[in-house]
């Protein structure tokens, strides 16, 4: 897949596209499906099939001051758009100049002289330009007038209790601890990929060594432990008891930290990218009276993880 950043000059041979619009904040099954909508649109018409993602995400923009919110990292997203044959990958920068765009001009300037799009989809309730004045209506027209052609795809039902998929239910479900229902909204156990950092080194001398990541720009789920699976880089799934929280027995954090125990594993990690995928939720964090009483409770998450895996 070829990836563009917003100040890349787009080669002509990677003009006329069919391309997929949206933030793809997740690559969820509604996602998924716009970018169906699209690959059918590209093979029936010979076209490359393209998507375009805004970057920074336009909440960062508006709320600068928001707590961290991502489902994914770039590079995740990247990886999912792939596995989705998506052949050309094009950032538009959002930035106060292209908020203040009208519809009229976002057409003009980024989908017909930026990138030269031959046919664009969207989802139903897409919105853009200064207020959100465009549509799905107005892209059409404007689309007729610039000359490519628009495809809108219906939502997807599959969120909790029958709401539509969105990046905003996942990360609800995230918050909540519902990770089964975010793997059900995602088609895949939602995961956070990060580098291996040093921490105390309390883990190892206690025989639980841990893996320890940075929660960086993810939304925060609810602290506590889950049994997961870690890719450590060379693609197996290895089953680990993570978990995520502030540390409140033995040193208290100001930031939840993940700590990942891979189990039946003696590698040394740091430094490495790993990725984190949470299967279900076990328990909520808790600050124990002793490290033995901590030690215990260990040791039955050790347990649980291995028959939440099996």
């Amino acid at each position: 897949m070829r990836r563009f950043s917003p100040d890349d000059a787009i080669p002509q041979g990677a003009r006329g596209a069919a391309v997929a619009l949206g933030n793809f904040d997740g690559v969820h099954l509604g996602h998924q499906g716009v970018i169906a909508a699209t690959r059918a649109v590209a093979e029936a018409r010979g076209l490359a099939l393209g998507a375009a993602a805004f970057e920074p995400h336009p909440r960062r923009l508006f709320q600068p001051d928001a707590p961290p919110f991502r489902l994914q990292t770039r590079d995740q997203r990247a990886r999912a758009l792939k596995a989705l044959d998506v052949q050309l990958l094009f950032k538009i920068r959002f930035d106060r100049a292209l908020s203040q765009m009208t519809d009229a001009e976002f057409c003009e300037r980024i989908l017909a002289e930026r990138l030269g799009v031959a046919h664009v989809a969207v989802g139903f309730d897409f919105r853009y330009g200064r207020g959100r004045m465009g549509d799905v209506e107005t892209l059409t027209e404007h689309g007729k007038r610039l000359g490519f052609t628009v495809g809108v795809v219906a939502p997807i039902d599959g969120g909790p209790e029958g709401a539509k998929v969105s990046s905003s239910a996942i990360r609800k479900a995230v918050i909540q601890g519902d990770v089964a229902s975010a793997a059900r909204m995602l088609g895949r156990p939602w995961a956070i990929e990060g580098e291996v950092l040093h921490g105390a080194g309390r883990g190892r001398p206690l025989g639980i060594p841990t893996a320890n990541v940075s929660l960086g720009d993810y939304v925060r789920p609810r602290l506590g432990v889950c049994a997961a699976r870690v890719d450590i880089g060379d693609g197996a799934a290895r089953p680990a008891a993570v978990n995520i929280g502030l540390n409140p027995t033995v040193a208290p954090l100001a930031d939840p930290v993940l700590e990942a125990h891979i189990l039946d594993f003696d590698g040394d990690l740091y430094g490495r990218t790993i990725e984190v995928a949470l299967i279900a939720f076990l328990r909520d964090e808790q600050k124990y009276g002793s490290v033995e009483a901590m030690m215990q409770q260990i040791a039955d998450d050790i347990a649980q993880t291995r028959k939440a895996l099996a």
